[in-house]
């Protein structure tokens, strides 16, 4: 990837440098086309002709006899219940159903049911589920909306219907017909079948209508087509098989688009339909009583109603059950275990699919063995495609997040009466083959695999599936504002325990509200119940003084308690005061793009960054008020920034105080230590660890920011040191070497870094330790002679993932030599620790070895104090001044950025390994000289390339990721001749958005 994109970087420098960052490609094209057409699911034939009733039409005439629907009460023929349906299909034609045509059907679950839905498809119309459960509100909300121009209903159904009549407007009420009157209209009616030419019925018409939860509080209808269901139909089929001896068990209910198989691909196929008891379907005991009395064999689960059956006593006795179907929601991997030893002869599926895909797009086969922490959904069904798209819809790499889109034959026709929405949601597909291809956005996360399978990750809007069911968080929010005691609310989804998810309310009250707030909760529920089906109605319900919001005003769900929580409220509004105020408030209301700014406003959470601040402070110059950005850092409130600028000076020499400890010192005492706190008798511990006591110890101080990292990670580490540097040189003889040696002893004897130990045991915090008199240790080893290469045995001996050194004891230099056998040639293997140096300080080491050979030692300039390091670092910017900037840089940056989703879950390093790629030199040169050309570093190039990968691998736009920084430019005189650790590992914030690539870079 870094690679692609460096090469995209520099293509868009030399011809089109106003590109914007964010479209810059990383992905390989191999990778690219397998993203977009080779991982879609396999094309197959089907009869795209037919309509989903004629399936069941073809299986009567094969088995007329066989029976096909079996309920509490009734038993029937396919003959029987084909002949039931046509004799009311002809009844709707005669009424004027046409195709497309909408038809209404408001019934408990039972044979008249099922006969209502299948005439309603034979008469050509579009069937409209309407649960009788439902509250009338929302009946009455989908009947205004649908217009239905027939609803059949059963006794369940009239009731529900009474209970809403009065809220219906007389123009909106559909003709209703009873479906189980006992002398039925229809009863003379012909028993054939409808001809859909003659009704000028084809596939592409509306096979149902089916309402899900809206955003803005209304549902809505999302409407399917016939050949899309033949589609999913028939490769349910091809791949699972159902046969004349199967039985299904319809369950679920059928405003849910799952009862869709369960009709028709047991009806189509010659299975027979075991019809739950109406509400029954939520019993664990009564359905494992049913499957074994009537040998069901297959039947679908909402995983967390799994879950529930699972615990059901005697599960066991479904001996009978051949496909366990999971859809609706996550599946957790425990559930599948639990299935997979209580039904152990049970296959289990899990599919995917939203409502606006004809019922699934993906499926996933559980393994016999399945032993995994990750319940895939699997990969696309025949003649569906599946991308993983970012926010500009373009594929995202292998293994990185995207948002889930739906393209090929079983996309939805759109939403009934909602052509922007639809606009919104069914796009055109542009890496379909076919022009008028389209493909559905689902607001879905998801990832591959590495086996090519899909990993679901939830949602990216205010959508969520509770127990299946999926709810648009906006209906629920929708219905508590209308109601007169509340103020404000926001719903979430909370998960405050692993596998419990429920529904939170978070509600504000009017001023006139005077209810103690446990009694309005009651209320709340009740007048929810008679507006929202229960599964929408919230568990709990947090009464708030105000909802807590992010800087641009909308409520931040990250910060709402959980429900015995405690409330936030938010600071009120104040105006800025006083001229300067008044100016900072106008510079950064017009960069911010922010109307209102308070003077307690703080300019990083507003959205404000480090560009940003270079811009307001322009501004500021332009208008005579002269600021420092470090200021803005430092103090980002406006009143507090305000105050800061009368006489504030941005620049203070450091001062380095003096070392105190001389040779003649008897004692060392606190207040000799300027640059460390330690008590006396972490001193006098310190002085008893060093060789030669008080008389060798020439200084002590704290460690630099970076040294205390490394220091934590080499106590971290169990075995071996990810610190320790290994470097291996060879002399022609031994002559060369002791040469070498005693250069190095005086490179030791010059730089006080080298001669310095560590001390942490026992103390209050962890000390450097510079000796006066530090020699080099010197191991001399003898080499086999078994044929393995001399180099290749010391670096196998002193392994630094195996092998560490004595931090106490200065030098940290472990210098191992070895004659090489039968050979006059010396080897010296070279052990150094990260906490002393970096690659400027190896240079220059060796660099002053090679005038002390060489007899130009004198001419060395004085060596230079690291104390000076650690002073700029303790007595420069405050540690707060530091939380203040990186606070400010990164106030909005709420998650880590991780490519892949993977971090490093053993935070010390292990276990990670470094991949090398050696770019063509082409690329080598290109980039040097656009970096000549920009006036910018090639780091800065790379920088940019590597935040590009960084951001779609993990889906930001904002990324966030570390870099090594060279150091010795901001430590003051003379550090490009001082040894010690310069570097330093500091965070870096790239925007990647709409920003030109060349102005990306020079920023």
């Amino acid at each position: 990837y870094m690679q692609q994109a460096l090469e995209s970087l520099l293509q868009a420098l030399e011809t089109d440098p106003r590109k914007p960052v964010r479209e810059l490609e990383v992905l390989p094209a191999d990778e690219r086309e397998l993203l977009l057409h080779g991982m879609s699911g396999a094309p197959a034939s089907y009869d795209a002709e037919l309509c989903m009733h004629q399936l069941f039409e073809a299986q009567v005439r094969k088995s007329p006899a066989a029976t096909a629907l079996v309920s509490a009460t009734q038993s029937l023929s396919y003959a029987e219940l084909n002949a039931q349906a046509n004799r009311l299909a002809h009844h709707l034609i005669a009424l004027g159903i046409r195709p497309d045509d909408r038809v209404a059907i408001c019934a408990e679950r039972s044979v008249a049911m099922v006969v209502g839905l299948l005439a309603i498809l034979k008469a050509g119309g579009a069937y409209l589920p309407l649960d009788p459960t439902y509250p009338g509100e929302r009946l009455t909300q989908i009947i205004g909306d649908a217009e239905p121009a027939l609803l059949l209903a059963d006794p369940a159904g009239r009731r529900a219907l009474d209970l809403m009549a009065n809220d219906l407007n007389a123009s909106a009420r559909p003709t209703v017909l009873d479906i189980a009157a006992p002398q039925a209209a229809w009863s003379q009616q012909p028993a054939t079948d409808p001809d859909p030419r003659t009704l000028g019925l084809n596939s592409a018409h509306v096979a149902y209508v089916i309402y899900t939860s809206g955003s803005t509080g209304q549902p809505k209808g999302v409407q399917n087509e016939h050949r899309a269901l033949i589609n999913r139909l028939s490769w349910m089929q091809d791949t699972y098989g159902l046969s004349s001896d199967d039985v299904v068990l319809q369950k679920t209910p059928y405003g849910f688009d799952v009862s869709v198989w369960e009709f028709f691909w047991t009806l189509g196929y010659g299975a027979t339909l075991l019809l739950a008891a109406p509400e029954a379907h939520k019993d664990p005991d009564y359905l494992v009583e049913l499957i074994a009395r009537h040998g069901v064999t297959t039947l679908h689960f909402a995983p967390s109603m799994l879950s529930s059956f699972l615990d059901a006593s005697d599960v066991e006795r479904c001996t009978s059950l051949r496909r366990l179907i999971c859809s609706g929601e996550a599946l957790p991997a425990a559930t599948v275990r639990k299935a997979r030893q209580l039904l152990p002869s049970t296959s289990l599926h899990n599919l995917y699919g939203p409502t606006e895909a004809a019922i699934d797009v993906t499926a996933w086969s559980c393994p016999a063995d399945f032993d995994a922490n990750i319940v895939p959904i699997g990969r696309p069904i025949a003649n569906t495609s599946i991308y993983l798209l970012d926010e500009h819809q373009q594929p995202v790499p292998l293994g990185a997040v995207g948002e889930l889109y739906i393209g090929g034959d079983g996309v939805a026709r759109g939403y009934l009466k909602r052509a922007q929405l639809t606009a919104e949601r069914f796009l055109h597909n542009p890496f379909g083959k076919a022009p008028d291809a389209r493909m559905y956005r689902s607001g879905d996360l998801a990832r591959y695999l590495p086996d090519g399978d899909i990993e679901y990750l939830g949602r990216n809007d205010h959508q969520v599936k509770i127990r299946g069911f999926r709810i648009e968080l906006g209906e629920i929010e929708a219905a508590l504002n209308d109601l007169a005691s509340v103020a404000q609310s926001t719903v979430i989804a909370r998960e405050d325990r692993p596998g419990e998810r429920r529904l939170v309310a978070y509600v504000t009250l009017p001023a006139d509200v005077g209810t103690e707030p446990a009694k309005l909760i009651t209320t709340w529920r009740t007048q929810l119940l008679k507006r929202l089906p229960d599964y929408m109605v919230p568990s709990a319900i947090v009464v708030l003084e105000a909802l807590p919001l992010t800087p641009n005003g909308k409520v931040d769900r990250n910060a709402l308690p959980a429900p015995e929580g405690d409330a936030y409220a938010r600071r009120s509004y104040e105006p800025p005061q006083g001229e300067v105020e008044v100016l900072l408030a106008q510079v950064w209301s017009e960069l911010l793009g922010i109307e209102r700014i308070s003077r307690h406003d703080n300019f990083f959470e507003l959205g404000g960054h480090s560009l940003l601040a270079i811009r307001v402070m322009g501004h500021l110059r332009r208008l005579g008020l002269h600021i420092e950005v470090h200021m803005l850092f430092a103090t980002p409130i406006l009143a507090e920034l305000a105050a800061l600028t009368a006489g504030e000076s941005s620049h203070r020499e450091l001062i380095v105080p003096a070392n105190l400890i001389t040779v003649d010192s008897k004692a060392i005492t606190p207040e000799m230590l300027p640059l460390i706190e330690l008590q006396q008798v972490d001193i006098d511990h310190i002085v008893a660890q060093v060789p030669g006591g008080i008389a060798n110890v020439q200084d002590i101080y704290a460690l630099s920011p970076l040294q205390d990292g490394i220091l934590f990670h080499h106590q971290l580490a169990s075995e071996g040191d990810p610190y320790l540097q290994v470097n291996q040189l060879a002399f022609a003889h031994r002559g060369v070497l002791d040469s070498y040696l005693a250069a190095l002893q005086q490179v030791v004897d010059r730089h006080d870094i080298l001669r310095t130990s560590f001390a942490w045991e026992q103390l209050s915090t962890p000390a450097q330790v510079v000796w006066r008199h530090a020699r080099l240790d010197v191991l001399e080893v003898t080499l086999d002679t078994d044929g393995t290469p001399p180099g290749e045995q010391l670096t196998r001996r002193f392994d630094p993932r195996h092998y560490r050194i004595d931090l106490t004891h200065a030098p940290l230099l472990r210098l191992v030599i070895a004659r090489e056998p039968d050979s006059e040639r010396w080897l010296l293997l070279q052990l150094q620790h990260h906490l002393i140096d970096d690659i400027s300080s190896l240079s220059i080491m060796l660099s002053e070895i090679q005038a002390i050979v060489q007899g130009r030692g004198q001419q060395l300039p004085p060596p230079q104090s690291f104390r000076n390091v650690v002073a700029q670092s303790r007595l420069g910017i405050s540690a707060q001044e530091h939380e203040r900037f990186f606070r400010g840089m990164l106030a909005d940056i709420n998650e880590p950025t991780i490519p892949f989703g993977l971090g490093d879950v053993h935070r010390d390093g292990s276990r990670m390994h470094d991949a090398h790629r050696v770019l063509p030199p082409t690329i080598n040169d290109r980039l040097r000289t656009q970096a000549r050309n920009l006036g910018v570093s090639l780091a800065s190039l790379c920088h940019l390339a590597w935040g590009q990968v960084v951001a779609r691998t993990s889906g930001r736009e904002h990324v966030v990721f570390g870099t090594v920084l060279f150091g010795r430019m901001q430590a003051g005189n003379d550090a490009d001749r001082t040894m010690g650790l310069f570097i330093n590992t500091l965070p870096l914030r790239l925007d990647l958005d709409a920003t030109g690539v060349e102005d990306s870079v020079r920023h």
